[in-house]
């Protein structure tokens, strides 16, 4: 029976229940029929609710229907979510006087050896007893069995301990998804609401050069694009860059005199944090300079012609300087900074003046949110607008002008307090409700160095963000030499072996962590190719992709036998893999959900050693131990490897994380 056929059985059956309930409401709205069937008039509103419920129901097995018709080549079987539909029908059919039953689907546990289990019938019993009604969950889980239909994806369902539903999948099932894998490619889970997310990450200061602190932010964004555009939203990556403020006015007064001819001369600025620090020296001890600087920012918050194109060569410079570890990383971003926003900031401020929202204290014009003691400062004493004006401006602008309907804040875990209020104040105006629209800060913990305190260099400074990927480059580099891998790989084989080690180990370094823990950064660790690391995954896909090659057999060879081999999986390591790699999209749907990319890693990791398993215990050819002479391919197993190597693969892309055919 497929997807299809239970679920439109289902709505058939609520739609014939409603039809019964309309009918019944019909005779208690006339007064007459109702005396005449003797019905009587309270049991109007129970009818109602039950009709509402049932409608309530129907509306998701439909939307459920429209999803399995359009799914297809087009995307990848969740296995999790088949389940839990079918479990979720099930129950709801048992118990149908619960509002909104668990369903409670997890992955088996390797002791009991099933597949998945359905933990809902502990849970279900609390809710009935607080009910009054004395039941016991082993009762419930016997109760759930005999509604469950009889489906292709089941080998058999049991009843365990207090009350667990064992779920064993059915391998002839589970053997024609791997042939849709093999033959459509590794492809997304069905996403039913395509959306439009706007994702802020990196933003560095103009001025400054990246350093460590902008790591995570970056490298986690990146991820998070590379996931959502993968599933098919529609993604605006956006670097609110620090390019406005009080800083510039003193960047632009020492430009003015170190290279006074600049409007009609670039002047050659080779070091900007150097030019940054000179400004900066004079700003804190000349009070005539301070002067100046302080009448330039206003001539630039006034668009003064000269000021502008001053402020433009400074951001000229920085921008140069990003979008060198932008390349190196593989980031794509748009630059959308806070000037962008300021001429917004007088309509925002008039906006919340005439909502009565806005308080004068101490010369400050400030907005509190509910829930928060500490305001938004939006006016300062002086007239000037701040961080929390520009926030409040750009999160209205996204909203409404950009129509983003998921906004992702990538920010470090300290700026939470920050976003809480931001959010709340949204609330407040009128411009964020959570019941439309997800806007979340997704924090990071602190990168840290191998005594356990932020990552710094030796003299105690912030280490540049360009220092660290050189010095990844160094490491790599000796460690292919120390493997010989210079000696076997051509020049430009070894140059991409040693970037995408280099790059790959610090990304997934960052990304096998939970992102709200801090982690320690350590080289050694992150280039150990045993263990959980990206060395250690970058080496095993080469070593899968390297098996049919071996064995002389072609991607044109791999394909066709995809198209006529039946996958067998007999043996118990090939049923362990199969099963793993239809795990992927229930695992790319959690990171969804909850936007934690070391569940990805995890993955990745746990389908490396599974295939470990199956390779070391399932040959692929067999070779004369005397000549090795080729006397045996096996395909079926040889498409196993494919599989694996292509989810893997796609892995990597979400990671971002290049990954090479030879290393």
């Amino acid at each position: 029976m497929s997807d299809i056929s239970i679920l439109t059985a289902h709505a058939e059956q609520a739609e014939a229940e409603i039809t019964r309930l309309e009918d019944e409401i019909a005779i208690l709205q006339d007064p007459q029929k109702a005396l005449a069937a003797g019905v009587i008039s309270p049991e109007l509103e129970k009818l109602r609710a039950e009709n509402a419920k049932l409608r309530y129901q129907i509306n998701h097995l439909k939307r459920n229907i429209d999803g399995e018709k359009t799914k297809g080549r087009q995307n990848m079987v969740s296995l999790i979510g088949i389940l839990d539909d079918v479990f979720g029908l099930a129950i709801r059919q048992t118990f149908p006087d619960l509002e909104n039953p668990p369903v409670m689907i997890q992955k088996g546990k390797h002791t009991m050896k099933n597949d998945y289990q359905c933990n809902a019938a502990m849970n279900i019993s609390q809710m009935l007893k607080s009910q009054g009604q004395n039941t016991n969950p082993r009762q419930i889980a016997d109760a759930i069995m005999q509604n469950m239909p009889q489906t292709q994806y089941f080998e058999k369902l049991e009843v365990c301990g207090p009350g667990f539903i064992n779920i064993y999948l059915n391998k002839s099932y589970v053997a024609e998804q791997m042939s849709e894998l093999l033959n459509n490619g590794v492809r997304p889970p069905f996403i039913r609401v395509k959306k439009h997310p706007i994702v802020d990450f990196s933003s560095p200061n103009i001025a400054k050069e990246m350093h460590v602190g902008h790591l995570r932010s970056t490298i986690i964004g990146e991820s998070i694009c590379r996931l959502l555009e993968w599933v098919g939203h529609d993604v605006l990556r956006l670097n609110h860059l620090g390019d406005w403020g009080t800083q510039f006015g003193m960047l632009i007064a020492h430009l003015q005199d170190k290279f006074p001819n600049y409007a009609t001369v670039s002047p050659p600025i080779g070091d900007l944090q150097k030019f940054y620090k000179e400004s900066k020296v004079r700003f804190d001890n000349d009070e005539e300079f301070k002067k100046r600087a302080y009448e330039a920012v206003v001539k630039l918050q006034n668009y003064e012609d000269n000021h502008i194109k001053a402020w433009n060569l400074i951001c000229d410079v920085s921008r140069i300087e990003f979008k060198k570890v932008y390349d190196r990383l593989g980031v794509t971003i748009v630059e959308r900074g806070e000037s962008y926003y300021h001429k917004m900031m007088p309509n925002i401020v008039q906006e919340l003046d005439d909502k009565n929202l806005t308080l004068v204290e101490d010369g400050r014009k400030i907005m509190f949110a509910p829930g928060c003691s500490v305001p938004l400062t939006l006016v300062k004493s002086d007239g000037g607008y701040t961080y929390d004006t520009s926030d409040m401006a750009a999160i209205k602008n996204r909203l409404f002008d950009e129509n983003g309907d998921w906004l992702i804040y990538v920010v470090d875990a300290g700026q939470g307090p920050h976003f809480d209020i931001l959010y709340s104040a949204a609330q407040k105006t009128g411009w964020y409700n959570p019941n439309l629209k997800r806007v979340e800060h997704v924090g990071f913990g602190v990168v840290l160095g191998e005594d356990k305190k932020k990552l710094k260099t030796r003299s105690g400074e912030t280490i540049r963000l360009v220092d660290l990927l050189d010095e990844g480059l160094k490491r790599a580099e000796q460690k292919l030499i120390e493997k010989g891998r210079d000696k076997e790989l051509t020049k430009e084989q070894f140059n991409a072996a040693k970037e995408n080690v280099a790059y790959g180990c610090i990304k997934y370094a960052d990304l096998s962590h939970s992102r709200t823990n801090d982690y320690v950064f350590s080289f050694d660790k992150m280039l150990d190719d045993r263990g959980n690391t990206a060395a250690y995954l970058l080496y095993a896909y080469v070593r899968i992709r390297s098996i049919a090659r071996n064995a002389n057999v072609s991607q044109q060879k791999l394909k066709e036998a995809a198209i006529k081999e039946k996958i067998i999986l007999d043996h118990e390591k090939e049923w362990k893999l199969a099963k793993c790699l239809l795990r992927f999209p229930e695992v790319i749907l959690k990171c969804l959900d909850d936007l934690m990319l070391h569940t990805l890693c995890e993955y990745l990791y746990e389908t490396s050693n599974t295939f470990t398993e199956f390779y070391d215990s399932c040959y692929c050819i067999e070779k004369d131990r005397q000549t090795g002479k080729i006397l045996k391919v096996n395909m079926n197993r040889l498409l196993l490897c494919e599989a694996t190597a292509n989810i893997i693969a796609t892995g990597f892309h979400l990671l971002g994380i290049e990954p090479l055919e030879r290393m």
